[in-house]
């Protein structure tokens, strides 16, 4: 081993913590030469079988020179990485180059821990390393009766080929990304992280930790909660100076306790909570719920604080929800937990709700009560230090007590996750969110996040793509929950409006047309109908197949309860699959009167009828659920073309670059050609004149009719246009476009002349990606120039970009009409502009050393596009996306994105 080899460092992205199959804890990182005693002591633990599948021979000790070789590694021709859990190395992973391209990959893991997914991690990670550093193969020797490790490599999602040699099978297979191999390591991460909620939601046994005898203390609040919530588990109470709570023995610590844990409820001095980590470690508790607050929202000692604990609970495989957090609740009678400082258990229903804030979250679980709406399950989160929003998606995705998914979002640590994630989900289930410092862009203190370079319309954007129904306040998040858990999804934005007020059916009618929805058929029933008026003009307009939903106002005569209008709403909503909602009796929620029965005994049965204090409110909810309704509805289309694409030619262009310019560089004109043309985006050629006879001579050699145009940043784009002459086509010509634009340009040496082709008229637009340190790739499309800018009239998507998401860029910027034929121009090619966004995602999405591409002036026209003028700037990655092809937890130091 050289000296060079040994001081080679490993990049620090290549640390991380990872859940586990079973959902616990571990940490992965490169091996380095320190660890020979924990190599020795890890291998004196795993079995003589064990040995043999690795070596293929007795090998009961390893050597000084097995111990050298193993732990010093180059992190380039030789990577190995070890998994460590309670500070032990329990699993090992290593691939040796064996000829450029093609490495030779093995593992090995302690038989306790072995069947937990250790060595698909061990494979995901060190597929990822060796494709950084230019593997493009793996192989593998494994004996035949060595199951387990054969089905893990066929089972990575690659394609295995085998063969049979020496009593030896020969495994080899490309590690490049497939969206297989991605789907299965997503699907994998699904399984864990879902696993380390359920063990939370679904304790067998609570221990509170810092229980207190005296009244109106959070650890007396904690005990009692529980226990008054009839939860069917045990409840262990944690204090050293009590000998009894709320009628509860105590123990010194959780070590003390005989039978096993599940989750400690944690209440203790934000000093003494690392203390407690260790006990509930040695007790083999699952996963901590941290109410104590003087963490990171309280400053940098907080944040210190955070991070150790972080980093601590990881460390010995236990999940943590906090610090500062409210506490989590499962209405589920089979276990009936309230784990936090909500006095009340709100009653059973269907929605799940995420928020960060704990005061925020009693505010919500007084508003679930009053509303009548009920819960599944309830995850106050405070710091999220550990777990966050896109580990309860996971969850909620397969809990079949959840239908409707609510989110109150102060921050998103990392939306690239997120956003697949809740793509996912929403096929399945409604996600409701609101988020917080939309505007702004500001978090709470305690949350760590990287700053974000993409403008809110982009994290808008996101949202809409990924089906989250996005709403501005707390009161729209629950006026749609309430329609989206008790009522079928409509089929499309027909309404009608039945009621016994003219005033309030007009009102309703102006509020769906402002909201996109279309009234066909309004029904003005007497001012004092009678229940079977109610129920003939109700039947009518389910009945009507032009007809998506219905919009029923009631204002009852004075001295008239409505009882007998409600029976009839409240059977109607039970049997019709069109959704209703109303606004009865000015009421809010889900009225007594309105309610259907649910066996599942849920407050309110599906088919009960939302009412509305206002009917505007009632048709902007449904307006909201038509919109999820159609995203629903909407196929997704085709995926962007990878026939005329390669990535290889880009990568090409963009290695040379960043090596002669580590810090980063615009793109050359002739390296930019280059790169777009591998993505199929053909840049037209523009040559730089400083002089007459240069641009006299380029005229010529172009073949005439062509444009003289200044370039220069302050002169780009100007709305009078007087920097460009078009036309042009003879030496004449060119002679009297130079002098008039030297004559109206102050500094003409500065003007960066050049001499382009003519193109086919069309209409302007501007198309622009880039790298994200939050969001990672970001996509922009409008119609290009000066005034359409300061409007800020353009679209946003998060790649990868597909057909239905193209053409919805195009649309719904408000200049669209444009490229339509607008007063009489000529339509456009659409299908190309919406190819050449996809083209600039896949680019985007594939080259993370792109920090800004610009398509600054594209003409479309009716038979085709001209890309005139482009920009890009590459920079080196120092830290991955967000969401990349391996599994990876936050950083215990909040230096990398919370997942």
């Amino acid at each position: 081993m050289t000296s060079e080899q040994t001081a080679a460092v490993a990049p620090a992205h290549w640390e991380a913590d990872v859940i586990l199959r079973d959902g616990k804890t571990a940490h992965i990182r490169p091996i380095r030469p320190e660890d020979a005693a924990l190599l020795v002591e890890f291998y004196g633990r795993v079995s003589d079988r064990s040995k043999y599948y690795r070596f293929f021979s007795p090998m009961p000790h390893l050597s000084d020179r097995d111990v050298r070789r193993f732990t010093q590694v180059d992190h380039d021709q030789r990577v190995a990485f070890v998994l460590t859990l309670q500070g032990q190395m329990i699993a090992v992973g290593r691939y040796d180059v064996v000829k450029p391209g093609e490495a030779e990959v093995a593992f090995l893991v302690e038989d306790q821990h072995q069947g937990r997914g250790i060595a698909q991690i061990l494979l995901e990670h060190l597929a990822q390393a060796a494709r950084e550093r230019g593997v493009e193969r793996f192989v593998a020797e494994v004996l035949p009766d060595n199951q387990r490790m054969i089905q893990t490599f066929r089972d990575a999602g690659y394609r295995v080929v085998s063969a049979y040699e020496e009593g030896v099978l020969q495994l080899e297979f490309p590690i490049e990304p497939t969206d297989t191999a991605i789907g299965i390591m997503q699907g994998r991460e699904h399984v864990a992280e879902a696993a380390s909620i359920h063990r939370f939601f679904n304790p067998r046994s609570v221990a509170v930790i810092g229980a207190s005898r005296r009244q109106d203390t959070i650890g007396q609040a904690l005990v009692r909660n529980l226990v008054t919530g009839d939860f069917t588990g045990r409840v262990y109470a944690v204090n050293p100076s009590a000998r009894a709570v709320s009628g509860l023995p105590t123990y010194t610590s959780v070590t003390d306790i005989q039978d096993e844990v599940d989750v400690a409820i944690v209440a203790v001095p934000a000093e003494s909570v690392e203390d407690v980590v260790l006990d509930c470690a040695a007790k083999g508790v699952h996963g901590l719920v941290v109410i104590s607050s003087g963490f990171a929202e309280t400053g940098e000692e907080g944040r210190q604080r955070q991070r150790r604990l972080v980093g601590l609970s990881r460390s010995y495989g236990v999940r943590l929800i906090g610090p500062n957090a409210l506490g989590i609740i499962n209405t589920d009678p089979e276990v009936s937990l309230n784990a936090s400082l909500a006095g009340i258990l709100p009653p059973k229903g269907r929605a799940g709700f995420f928020c960060q804030s704990g005061a925020l979250g009693s505010a919500i679980l007084e508003k679930v009560n009053n509303r009548g709406l009920g819960l599944s399950t309830f995850v106050s989160a405070g710091n999220r230090a550990d777990v966050s929003g896109n580990d309860l998606l996971q969850y909620w995705e397969e809990d079949e007590s959840t239908e409707v998914v609510m989110m109150y979002l102060e921050s998103i640590g990392n939306p690239r996750k997120f956003s697949r994630i809740a793509r996912r989900v929403s096929l399945r289930k409604p996600i409701i969110a609101v988020r917080s410092g939309r505007t702004t862009q500001g978090v709470p203190m305690g949350h760590a996040v990287r700053k974000i370079a993409a403008p809110p319309q982009a994290v808008d954007a996101m949202f809409r793509q990924a089906g989250v129904i996005q709403v501005d306040t707390l009161e729209d998040m629950f006026d749609v929950a309430q329609l989206a858990a008790h009522q079928p999804l409509p089929r499309g934005r027909r309404v009608a409006i039945v009621g016994n007020s003219d005033a309030l059916g007009l009102l309703a009618a102006d509020a769906a047309a402002a909201a996109g929805l279309v009234v066909n058929k309004q029904v003005a029933l007497s001012t004092e109908p009678t229940a079977e008026d109610f129920e003939d003009a109700l039947d009518d307009a389910i009945d009507d197949p032009d007809i998506d939903s219905v919009v029923v106002v009631y204002i009852p005569p004075l001295n008239v309860a409505g009882e007998q209008i409600a029976n009839v709403l409240a059977a109607v909503g039970e049997q019709s699959d069109k959704p209703l909602v109303s606004t009865f009796l000015g009421a809010e929620g889900i009225p007594e009167l309105l309610r259907v029965p649910d066996v599942a005994g849920a407050t309110a049965g599906r088919g009960s009828v939302p009412s509305y204090p206002a009917v505007e409110a009632a048709v902007r909810a449904l307006a909201r659920v038509v919109e999820y309704a159609v995203w629903l509805r909407t196929p997704d289309g085709r995926a962007p073309e990878v026939e005329s694409i390669d990535p290889a030619a880009a990568q090409a262009v963009i290695g040379p670059v960043l090596a002669a310019h580590p810090d980063g560089t615009d793109l050359d004109r002739d390296d930019l050609t280059t790169l777009l043309a591998a993505y199929g985006i053909e840049l037209w050629p523009a040559v730089p004149v400083t002089t007459l006879k240069q641009a006299q001579k380029v005229g010529r050699e172009l073949g005439w009719d062509v444009v003289l145009k200044a370039t220069a940043e302050h002169l780009r784009e100007r709305p009078d246009q007087a920097h460009v002459v078009r036309g042009i086509d003879s030496p004449s010509g060119m002679r009297d476009a130079w002098e008039d634009l030297t004559a109206v340009i102050d500094d003409p040496e500065a003007a960066s002349f050049v001499v382009q082709r003519n193109a086919p008229p069309g209409v302007p637009i501007a198309i622009r990606s880039l790298e994200d340190p939050l969001f990672g790739p970001v996509v922009s499309f409008g119609i290009s120039g000066p005034i359409i800018e300061l409007l800020a009239d353009v679209a946003y998507r998060i790649p990868p970009i597909y057909q239905h998401d193209a053409a919805s860029m195009v649309r719904e910027v408000r200049s669209s009409p444009m490229l339509f034929g607008y007063r009489g121009g000529e339509v456009v090619d659409v299908e190309e502009v919406e190819r050449l966004i996809q083209r600039v995602s896949q680019l985007q999405n594939d080259l993370p050393q792109i920090r800004s591409l610009e398509l600054g002036l594209v003409l479309a026209g009716a038979h085709g596009s001209s890309v005139l003028t482009a920009s890009a700037r590459v920079e080196p990655v120092s830290d991955p996306r967000s969401d990349w092809f391996v599994r990876r937890m936050p950083s215990a130091g909040g230096d990398t994105i919370p997942g």
